[in-house]
């Protein structure tokens, strides 16, 4: 996917400072607007709620492993149990883990 960003020369001072983080973690520009949002929006969310804005479970699903997870016995991951009925992939689980934990080490 491609998307175009317009900025005026009032911006342009923004654009250099995300080149200048860009350069300093070697990652491309694309990639730094794409952190940031990932930050802006992901940001104390819960495992499910990032699963849900990655597009992987529905709200229904989530509402449903939750329920599962409160009625078992013994203590499952919420992820875990995601994986268990099939709804998701290790992959997606550990992908929003991996934004997850970005934000929670920062605290």
């Amino acid at each position: 996917m491609q998307t175009t960003i317009y900025y005026g020369e009032e911006d342009k001072y923004l654009i250099d400072l995300l080149d200048k983080l860009a350069r300093r973690e070697r990652k491309s520009r694309s990639a730094m607007i794409l952190t940031i949002l990932e930050d802006y929006f992901e940001r104390d969310k819960r495992l499910g709620d990032i699963l849900m804005d990655m597009g992987y479970i529905t709200q229904g699903q989530l509402e449903e492993a939750l329920e599962q997870q409160r009625k078992d016995d013994e203590y499952k991951p919420l992820g875990q149990i995601l994986v268990e009925r099939g709804w998701i992939t290790k992959d997606a689980v550990e992908r929003a883990l991996t934004v997850q934990s970005r934000f929670q080490t920062e605290k």
